[in-house]
């Protein structure tokens, strides 16, 4: 299940070009592309390789995986990231949905997206990063609320977590687990031995939120990985 790729670079280049395949069928097939992106430091490189990519943007719907309950213009804002990154050049004409809302905590942002990002699934390719403690998305391990977030039946597509979680801890918006698996293909991408392991460690039977995605059969998952 673990791809390797060499350098950094050539990850991007096999991940930003299953992402302009998945988008190409779905509008050649008469529908709207939609991909759901991720943050942090994992897909900068694709981001700008897409916003270069011929595509027909304008047919394009993104939203985000998960969101830091911050300011726009905060550095550990993901709509910041994706703005700066990708929603650029080519890329600029594609219609953004985002997690974060004018609300007075992350739970009431997730009220106010959830709607918007439901009419979006099925989503046509799902990116996502991996921290070393096996989180996926916002889905962090001792987050109060978790166990809902990770409930594969369950009827939210978004969820606010409102106590400081993760790295930087802050508090944040995420997708569900439930809403992952409306993807008809999911990339998750890693670098380095440590991430390594714990995909193996997850495909072993580790009680880690990767796991969810790892195990199951409805949805394909790739791993991407580079040293």
């Amino acid at each position: 299940m673990i791809e390797i790729f060499g350098t950094p670079e050539a990850l991007a280049d096999a991940a930003a070009g299953a992402v302009v395949e998945a988008l190409s069928d779905a509008i050649a097939a008469g529908e709207r592309g939609r991909l759901v992106v991720t943050g942090g430091r994992s897909p900068g490189l694709i981001y700008d390789r897409l916003s270069q990519r011929s595509l027909a943007w304008g047919e394009v719907d993104i939203t985000l995986s998960d969101e830091r309950f911050v300011a726009l213009d905060h550095p550990a804002s993901n709509q910041g990231l994706v703005a700066s990154r990708l929603l650029t050049g080519q890329a600029s004409a594609a219609r953004f949905v985002p997690l974060m809302r004018e609300a007075p905590s992350a739970a009431a942002a997730a009220d106010l997206a959830e709607a918007e990002v439901a009419a979006l699934a099925p989503f046509d390719i799902t990116l996502l990063g991996m921290g070393p403690d096996g989180h996926v998305a916002s889905l962090i391990p001792g987050a109060r609320g978790l166990a809902a977030a990770m409930a594969a039946d369950g009827t939210r597509f978004c969820q606010g977590f409102d106590q400081a979680i993760g790295d930087p801890p802050l508090p944040r918006i995420t997708l569900t687990l439930a809403a992952l698996l409306q993807s008809q293909a999911i990339l998750i991408l890693i670098a380095g031995a440590e991430k390594r392991q714990v995909v193996m460690r997850a495909l072993e039977g580790a009680d880690l939120p990767v796991a969810a995605l790892l195990t199951q059969s409805r949805v394909p998952v790739r791993v991407l990985w580079t040293p």
